[in-house]
């Protein structure tokens, strides 16, 4: 049976894509500082390895905010784990797919954007994302995913602005809106699962398929989501907040490119 090891597989997305993979029937490895083990340790990182075809890397200080406070911690996560990844598949002759981010495109001139926009990253967490692609795409056998304000979990992080937003109304609270009209391409979890299932099935087949960002297409404010919290809840307050200067006020991708080259 193929086994794949998934960092980062007790989060957001790791945590789905395990289930997903075991329901497809491959077998799984994981490493995550949640459940014991860490990217940034190559020893720890080859050891979850043993008998992997391939690494589905997600495991990351994923959360714009906190790497724009510890910009050296983002760096030893991302860029080191990233590094130790890269390392250890080019030994072993693995594939790659890394989850890269909306965040490399920086504030686009136009919307919607696609693949071969440029990147412009204006913040900590965007920088480590661009090296961390340019790192992967010199693997022989690699596909980047380029991933947009995924969402669909209660037990995602607190301050995410979905969990957020509906934690705040289901208290009776005030939803504060950093940005009212600051608007972007929110993906179901399940729908980011499903593509990189297919991005791994064409991995496994032998094809090293283009960098595909998983995107609806559809721009939604923060304005709006909060007012359909708001209406959905029966309940919460609306405030408007400042919006913080390294954050991108704006993005909806393209998804042409993840319907051609993958179906999805």
């Amino acid at each position: 049976m193929t086994r794949i090891l998934v960092t980062g597989s007790a989060g957001l997305i790791g945590s789905g894509l395990v289930a997903a993979l075991e329901a497809a029937g491959f077998a799984t490895a994981g490493i995550d500082l949640r459940s014991g083990g860490d990217v940034r340790d190559p020893n720890e990182l080859a050891a979850a390895a043993a008998g992997c075809s391939g690494i589905v890397h997600l495991a990351a200080i994923s959360r714009v905010v906190w790497a724009e406070r510890d910009p050296d911690a983002a760096e030893a996560t991302n860029g080191g784990g990233t590094r130790n990844v890269a390392a250890l598949a080019a030994e072993r002759g693995m594939w790659v797919l890394f989850a890269s981010s909306r965040e490399v495109y920086g504030q686009p001139d136009a919307l919607p954007v696609g693949e071969d926009a440029p990147l412009r990253p204006m913040n900590a967490y965007a920088r480590t994302k661009v090296a961390g692609e340019a790192l992967i795409g010199g693997l022989p056998h690699h596909a980047i995913a380029r991933l947009s304000n995924v969402y669909g979990a209660t037990d995602d992080h607190p301050d995410r602005v979905i969990p957020a937003f509906v934690r705040a109304a289901l208290d009776g609270g005030t939803l504060t809106v950093e940005g009212w009209d600051h608007a972007f391409d929110f993906v179901h979890r399940d729908d980011a699962i499903r593509g990189l299932l297919l991005l791994i099935r064409r991995l496994e087949g032998g094809g090293s398929p283009p960098i595909v960002q998983l995107v609806t297409g559809v721009a939604t404010s923060l304005g709006s989501l909060a007012e359909r919290v708001v209406a959905a809840v029966g309940a919460g307050a609306l405030a408007p907040g400042t919006p913080r200067t390294f954050d991108v006020s704006r993005f909806c991708g393209d998804p042409r490119r993840a319907a051609e080259v993958l179906g999805w």
